[in-house]
């Protein structure tokens, strides 16, 4: 199921320009600036005063693992790139970014997301959990956010609009992966490619269902004595045909997935963020 939203899709449809936009056609006064350094995929996105995106970049990389930064070197790298990429398509220096951590990180590893936006030249400008940078996009007043990231699951227990219970456990994108690499007897690489493969992914659905039914465990463990009127699954993985309904199957709940859902929880993380200077 998708979530059919007019809003949302017209946002997401302005990260879709800004993944290949060059300069916006009006400077913007303050730009907003989201690092997302994702087990699977990283994402820095800028947005205006406004929160109208204005551009971004994404790269699959293996620089963090379960919400740790593993690769410390390789994780600069590759936010300096991105950076890079995106002051090339808006003629804008990115001078401070947010940043965001899975709920339950300890403390030190949080701080490392922070050192790797500054080793990247840019000032942190604070940190946001995941699930709670989502639903500065959803705008949910009750529901629950499910963050499906490469190596964890975080959810977010949404009630008034206030996020009252957040958690995280192990399983995610990567475990899809690691099944199909194990079901087929290939390498993690070719197992990877054939999971994003659109003209697969039917085939490949009882092969993964396991790892799907414990993101349902996961979310049924965190929502139980809470009054949950649809949980939202959020993330690069959501978007595999049928998680959301192997979700409402397990849970009993109605599950859906917005549109571009990788990209939910970077805008997100950008939109947290206070505005800081335009520098060109």
């Amino acid at each position: 199921m998708t979530v059919t939203d007019t809003g949302l899709a017209e946002v997401m449809a302005a990260v879709d320009a800004a993944l290949v936009a060059g300069r916006p056609p009006i400077p913007p006064s303050a730009l907003k600036v989201g690092v997302d350094l994702g087990t699977a995929y990283t994402v820095v996105i800028a947005l205006d005063e406004d929160d109208r995106p204005l551009g971004a970049a994404a790269q699959f990389a293996d620089v963090v693992r379960d919400g740790v930064v593993t690769d410390f070197v390789g994780a600069i790298d590759l936010v300096r790139r991105l950076k890079a990429d995106v002051e090339a398509r808006t003629g804008l220096t990115l001078t401070a970014a947010h940043g965001a951590f899975p709920p339950g990180v300890p403390r030190s590893e949080v701080r490392a997301v922070q050192h790797v936006i500054e080793a990247a030249e840019m000032t942190c400008t604070g940190l946001v959990d995941e699930p709670s940078a989502a639903n500065a996009v959803l705008g949910l007043r009750d529901g629950v956010v499910v963050d499906i990231g490469g190596g964890t699951t975080g959810v977010a227990v949404v009630a008034d609009g206030q996020v009252v219970h957040t958690a995280d456990e192990p399983t995610g994108g990567t475990h899809l992966t690691l099944v199909v690499a194990g079901a087929h007897g290939i390498s993690f690489e070719q197992a990877e490619r054939l999971k994003t493969d659109p003209a697969q992914q039917a085939r490949l659905l009882p092969v993964v269902r396991p790892v799907m039914e414990k993101v349902g465990a996961i979310v049924a463990r965190h929502t139980e004595g809470y009054s949950v009127p649809t949980v939202h699954l959020v993330g690069g993985s959501a978007a595999f045909p049928g998680f959301a309904d192997v979700v409402s199957d397990y849970t009993g709940l109605p599950a859906v997935v917005p549109v571009h859902p990788l990209f939910v929880t970077p805008l997100g993380i950008a939109r947290s963020a206070p505005g800081s200077p335009v520098s060109t």
